[in-house]
């Protein structure tokens, strides 16, 4: 008699288990599924998603269509996942920002490390510093020499408080000791589009936002925030030859929330995996500058804890240096 409730536990929980089990056969099959851009239409990272949303939707068998969600330096696309139900059909595209925030936002709305779940690292993103043409340094030199005039700051736009385009500028100017004020807006796109309309004088974007108005003359790359020269943009130096030690390494990946059932993961992360490794795709994000990546749930997580290890408490006021070269 006494052991009845223990049986009646463990039958539920068995019973709990082939619910999960016969969903994630099942899955996807009631609706379409949503991949939350947390950035404005027109951005790396829109971009990204729009390049890969078909290919994965044909892979899974469903519909995946791209949903914009803009705001707090992807902080709101974020936690609308985050709140999703866990049945995968609400997914988000997120990028290094997410990582980051945690170091910057006392509430952000979400905990990445507690209500999301890894699925699969996408690719791997260079950040460029671009100028439009009215400014008159020509060379990564001449800009450091520029950021450091005091009469009036250059300005850099961002796609948000928190994002690797802020803190980017951040670093550069701590590093150069310069002067210059940050712009933050809803997105890359918006950012670029003052950036040549002349409300902004500076961007540190990921490349592939500004490598068409790089290629066509709109907007003068002058540095990559790499160690090494990207073979997109050979005879752009990177910014580590003029300020040792500069680097920012930029991902994005596919996110879940939290209770998301694992055999949905994994099977979304070997979807994602096959998008990553077509030819097509492949192509275009190298010729965007990107590199394609591809991993597991387990391998992106531990990218995600590599980030983390540089956070400490606080908000804006923490230090980028430490944060983003460590």
């Amino acid at each position: 008699m006494t052991r009845l409730p223990f049986i009646h536990m463990a039958l539920a929980a068995c019973l709990a288990a082939v619910g999960f089990a016969s969903h994630a056969q099942e899955w996807p099959s009631k609706k379409v599924i949503a991949l939350v851009v947390p950035y404005a239409a027109g951005g790396s990272t829109d971009a990204t998603a729009r390049l890969i949303a078909d290919k994965l939707g044909k892979e899974l068998g469903q519909q995946v269509v791209v949903d914009n969600r803009p705001g707090a330096g992807s902080n709101l696309g974020a936690a609308f996942v985050a709140k999703a139900p866990p049945d995968g059909y609400t997914l988000l595209l997120g990028t290094s920002a997410a990582a980051t925030n945690v170091t910057l936002y006392k509430n952000p709305g979400f905990d990445l490390r507690k209500d999301l779940v890894p699925v699969a690292q996408v690719a791997q993103i260079p950040t460029v510093l671009a100028v439009n043409n009215d400014v008159p340094a020509k060379t990564l030199q001449e800009f450091i020499a520029y950021a450091q005039q005091k009469s009036v700051p250059v300005s850099y736009g961002s796609a948000g408080n928190g994002t690797s385009s802020h803190l980017s500028g951040a670093l550069f100017n701590s590093m150069v000791k310069g002067n210059m004020l940050h712009v933050p807006y809803k997105g890359g796109a918006p950012a670029n589009t003052d950036l040549m309309g002349g409300q902004v004088q500076a961007v540190f974007s990921p490349l592939v936002e500004v490598l068409a108005y790089i290629d066509s003359g709109k907007l003068r790359a002058l540095g990559l925030a790499s160690k090494t020269r990207s073979p997109r943009l050979p005879k752009v130096p990177a910014l580590a030859e003029a300020l040792p030690g500069f680097e920012v390494s930029l991902w994005n990946g596919v996110f879940a929330p939290v209770g998301t059932p694992p055999a949905i993961v994994d099977k979304l992360a070997v979807g994602i995996n096959k998008v990553v490794q077509d030819p097509g795709v492949r192509k275009t994000l190298a010729d965007q500058g990107s590199t394609p990546v591809g991993n597991t749930p387990a391998e992106f997580k531990k990218i995600l804890d590599e980030d983390f290890r540089c956070r400490s408490h606080g908000n804006a006021s923490i230090d980028p240096e430490s944060c983003l070269n460590s």
